[in-house]
């Protein structure tokens, strides 16, 4: 599982064009172009230069490629392949975590705020989807978790009260199923700190008006993070996320400590030079 760290448009009519002009076979363009419901509705927004033909190929076959640009960051490009392999097992488990995934990347580069939150609305389409099809896979159980986190900040304030208890279902899920996965211990010490963080008289405002908001506990979440840090010590989101739960607590020496320590190790997934830069305000305030 990769971190995080929660408008549907058309097919671009270029990309129609560009296939036919390719003169690529009727049953290709019907496979990339069939109607797959709302979540497929918004294809990746791909330069012409960029695009490629997709040959008929297997189910297996595109998920290999797909997951050969995953692992470069191109997004775009994985997410056609694994797009076009929906068409043959829509309701692929991982799969449609993977294609969840892609949109989540797309909204870490997107630089305007509705474009964030109509990719990270497509993300939370697969996500679902996927926690429906594959009731006893970890990672798509937290799939919602993850996603829901990322469009958090995002969020008005109702929205936000909604997705708190969603989080928590979709992470309790997961570690049912499997309670070595660190990403799953991750989110969940993440959404105790944040909670943990909102004061009292907030809690109240909000319980009036929006609904009752869950708690959340700072001596839990380091203790989910530390189990974060045990299973996987090689992740420097798991570092630099304690050291925030450690600001949190006003233990500024070991805050200090576990964020130059995340900030140290190189960047190895997606949201790491996010990550990183969260982990530099924090060192700011202390």
């Amino acid at each position: 599982m990769h971190s995080s760290d929660l408008s549907i448009v058309s097919l671009p009519d270029v990309l129609m064009k560009f296939l036919v002009h390719r003169l690529f076979a009727v049953a290709i363009v019907a496979l990339l172009l069939a109607d797959v419901g709302s979540a497929a509705e918004a294809q990746p927004q791909v330069p012409m230069s960029r695009r490629s033909p997709i040959p008929a190929e297997s189910f297996d076959d595109l998920l290999k490629k797909g997951k050969a640009f995953e692992k470069e960051f191109q997004a775009n490009d994985a997410l056609l392949l694994y797009l076009a392999a929906e068409k043959l097992k829509p309701k692929n488990p991982e799969l449609l975590v993977r294609i969840a995934r892609q949109y989540r990347y797309l909204m870490t580069d997107a630089s305007d705020t509705q474009e964030k939150l109509r990719l990270g609305r497509m993300a939370l389409a697969y996500s679902t989807r996927a926690a429906e099809c594959g009731p006893k896979d970890c990672d798509a159980q937290l799939a919602t978790a993850i996603t829901l986190g990322k469009m958090l900040p995002l969020l008005p304030t109702k929205q936000q009260i909604v997705a708190s208890p969603q989080i928590k279902e979709s992470v309790d899920k997961a570690l049912a199923v499997d309670s070595h996965n660190d990403t799953a211990w991750h989110v969940l010490g993440r959404w105790n700190r944040v909670l943990a963080e909102v004061s009292s008289a907030k809690r109240l405002v909000a319980g009036l008006v929006y609904g009752q908001l869950p708690k959340g506990s700072i001596e839990e979440a380091e203790q989910d993070m530390k189990k974060a840090i045990a299973i996987n010590p090689r992740r420097l989101m798991h570092y630099i996320e304690l050291g925030r739960i450690y600001a949190q607590m006003g233990r500024k020496e070991e805050a200090r400590e576990f964020i130059n320590k995340g900030l140290a190790m190189p960047n190895i997934e997606k949201d790491d030079p996010e990550t990183k830069q969260r982990g530099r305000e924090t060192l700011s305030k202390l």
